[in-house]
């Protein structure tokens, strides 16, 4: 298996950027963070968007981040098929920069939840997710007020019809139903990719279930994907001779 080197973005306000950094160290990873007025990404395998409050949310969540210099690059490794993540924050700023589809509102409640949620996988595909199999179960935290995935219906038609639909908030037993929904997302999505499925959106933190110590390991069986996809692409192979 090849251990990825990932750029981790560090916006103003962001405050995972460490976490993802020691769940890279748990994995064997190399990670580098950049900083957002940056304009070259290092040449990484993967790109990170972590969660916090970019620019400290102003305007709304993601919209001044969306502009920051090194946007262009992000989007620039994404347009070649390079593997992007973001997370909470990250997928907020990957939807305003128009590189997901929908919006993230506050959530119903108006609440802020910071809390292990189950999710299932609905669609086991790509850099982040192709490791695991349709139906398997994630026990990752949340930690969000801005959480709820909103898209007009016939976008979520278009998402579900083409398997974009990564993520569902579940039941521990698997079920999608309103109880388990933490911010009342549209058809309880909890994360989707693009369209060609190297960037992935969602809301929950895999970063922070890395060790059994402080909750589980989730995240890294979500995580450990990516060096199986890196490993089945010859141009990085070729890269790293």
């Amino acid at each position: 298996m090849i251990a990825p080197r990932v750029s981790v973005v560090v916006f103003p306000g962001t405050w995972s950027e460490r976490d993802f950094a020691h769940a890279a160290g748990v994995l064997g990873w190399e990670a580098r963070l950049v900083w957002h007025a940056e304009t070259d990404l290092g040449a990484p395998d993967a790109v990170v968007l972590p969660g916090g409050f970019a620019h400290g949310d102003h305007l709304r969540t993601g919209a001044i981040a969306r502009f920051s210099p090194v946007m262009r690059a992000v989007e620039a490794f994404a347009a070649d098929g390079g593997p992007v993540l973001g997370s909470c924050n990250g997928f907020q700023v990957l939807c305003e920069a128009g590189m997901l589809p929908g919006v993230l509102l506050r959530n119903d409640h108006l609440e802020f939840r910071c809390d292990w949620q189950w999710l299932r996988v609905d669609a086991p595909t790509g850099p982040w997710l192709g490791g695991l199999a349709a139906g398997d179960l994630l026990r990752l935290p949340i930690s969000h007020g801005e959480g709820r995935y909103h898209a007009d219906e016939a976008t979520l038609d278009a998402l579900e019809a083409a398997d974009r639909v990564a993520l569902r908030y579940v039941t521990a037993d698997g079920t999608v139903s309103a109880e388990a929904n933490p911010n009342g997302s549209a058809r309880g999505i909890a994360g989707v990719t693009n369209e060609r499925g190297n960037v992935l959106g969602l809301m929950p933190h895999p970063e922070r279930a890395a060790e059994r110590e402080i909750g589980g390991i989730d995240g890294l069986r979500m995580l450990r994907s990516l060096e199986r996809w890196l490993a089945d692409q010859p141009a990085v192979a070729e890269r790293r001779l």
